[in-house]
């Protein structure tokens, strides 16, 4: 009798899902959504931190939110989630937060010279993982491949759009 290990079983093929769930786009967008998150935790693991701090370090950088409740709302975060996210970055001398002195009941949020670093090399990291994840597609249908996801995300996920329409004022 052969015993099935971890490996062993790695090495089976899957086998093949059904042909309508195949068949369904939004099917095919979360498995590759899975299959993208789980290879971009694996990369960002092996720097020591996780993709949601990367996109934390973003928006600091772009300096688009400095208080903790304006990132939290920028990336959609839980705002106790958030607080969390922060000590971590924080512990890893990657952001420092101090009392806002117009008004003490916020924090101040930013980056340390610590952390630039880190989000350059995070820059990168995220490029390379991208860049092997679609690399088989054509440079014309990975252009394709984004304008079409921005169309739906204007619609279904504003934030990630690149324009957000203007809010039509109720009559």
């Amino acid at each position: 009798m052969k015993i099935e290990t971890p490996d062993t079983i790695a090495l089976r093929p899957a086998p093949r899902l059904p042909e309508e769930l195949v068949a369904s786009s939004t099917f095919l967008l979360k498995r590759l959504g899975f299959a993208a998150k789980e290879r971009g935790m694996a990369a960002y693991d092996e720097v020591g931190v996780h993709p949601y701090h990367y996109a934390i370090m973003l928006v600091l950088d772009a300096g688009s939110a400095d208080t903790q409740g304006s990132i939290a709302d920028a990336l959609g975060y839980d705002r106790g989630q958030l607080v969390g996210l922060l000590d971590e970055l924080e512990e890893l001398g990657l952001v420092e937060r101090k009392r806002d002195p117009k008004d003490r009941r916020r924090h101040l949020v930013r980056m340390t010279p610590d952390g630039t670093r880190m989000l350059r090399r995070l820059r990168a990291l995220a490029r390379k993982n991208e860049d092997e994840f679609l690399e088989p597609l054509s440079e014309s249908d990975r252009a394709e491949l984004h304008r079409l996801l921005l169309r739906l995300a204007e619609t279904h996920e504003p934030r990630c759009a690149l324009s957000v329409p203007p809010v039509e004022p109720a009559a």
